[in-house]
């Protein structure tokens, strides 16, 4: 009876052309939103006896959810957090710290973290295993390219100070560490690779040019061949940055649905675009030379 006075009991269903629409019978306005008018409602006893619904029941407002919801077959209350500022993986952390010191919760209930959290974790759960992926993958590239370990390592080494660029960039924007811009690394780590690849290709090539033609074995003819084969790699390398960074700009300045994901995912090429180039000019010939040095030095010593 009360849920039919103050919700309503559906009676019947009125059709007007091609919808439909519910009839609903309950109590005036004026006579349910009231908590005193809701007391003051008459019952009749199985006697007859006439009484106000105060007269069996106590009657009070007291706050409670909208609506009641489930889920996996338990009632549950969401709680929503806008994170600002800040980057949401530590701000998750940092309440699940404060949950767990200040709040006890009664037998039978529990907590849950969804939302973007939950996708957050499920993509740094799948990234685990797809940045080692992608490294060794580079790695067998370079490998069956060169066939020699210095090499790979020279290339491998070479990375991380092609990142730097990426964090710089990403920190003076005041971003923090996503999935986004980790895609954005993992990108701009096989770019930084191919820049390797291929200055480490030019500088083999000068040198067995340079001995083929008859030069001496010695460093100075590798200084000449690693001068060469680093000048040659200016100009291409300067067009392929150009290129790179004509491509991106517009992501990174566009606005819009999911601009803000491309921002992050371009934000470290654009940085490391700005760094890869230079250190693989400076780091990977100066690399080469210390290690065929090395090799020289080691063959004249066993002469």
């Amino acid at each position: 009876m009360i849920a039919t006075v103050v919700g309503g009991d559906p009676i019947g269903e009125t059709i007007e052309g091609r919808e439909r629409y519910p009839i609903v019978l309950r109590y005036p306005r004026g006579q349910r939103d009231s908590l005193q008018a809701l007391q003051d409602l008459p019952l009749i006893a199985p006697g007859g006896v006439q009484l106000t619904l105060s007269q069996v029941a106590e009657l009070s407002i007291s706050p409670g959810p909208p609506m009641l919801k489930s889920d996996n077959g338990r009632l549950v209350g969401y709680i929503y957090v806008d994170v600002a500022d800040r980057d949401l993986g530590s701000v998750v952390q940092d309440l699940q710290a404060a949950m767990q010191t200040q709040v006890s919760l009664p037998a039978g209930y529990g907590l849950a973290w969804s939302g973007q959290y939950e996708y957050l974790q499920r993509a740094l759960a799948r990234l685990q295993w797809v940045v080692p992926a992608a490294l060794a993958i580079i790695f067998l590239v370079i490998w069956m390219v060169f066939r020699r370990l210095s090499d790979v390592s020279i290339i491998l080494l070479s990375l991380p100070l092609a990142l730097v660029g990426g964090f710089w960039l990403i920190w003076g924007l005041g971003h923090a560490i996503s999935v986004a811009s980790m895609i954005g690394f993992i990108a701009l780590g096989g770019v930084a690779a191919e820049f390797g690849v291929i200055m480490l290709l030019y500088l083999r090539h000068a040198w067995e040019q340079r001995l083929a033609s008859g030069a001496p074995e010695d460093v100075s003819t590798l200084q000449e061949a690693i001068y060469e084969g680093a000048v040659q790699r200016v100009r291409p390398k300067a067009m392929t940055v150009a290129v790179i960074l004509a491509g991106l700009f517009p992501l990174f300045v566009g606005a819009g649905a999911g601009s803000e994901v491309m921002q992050r995912i371009a934000a470290p090429m654009l940085g490391g675009m700005l760094t890869a180039p230079v250190l693989s000019m400076v780091v990977i010939p100066a690399a080469f030379y210390l290690v065929r040095r090395r090799g020289l030095r080691a063959a004249r010593g066993d002469q």
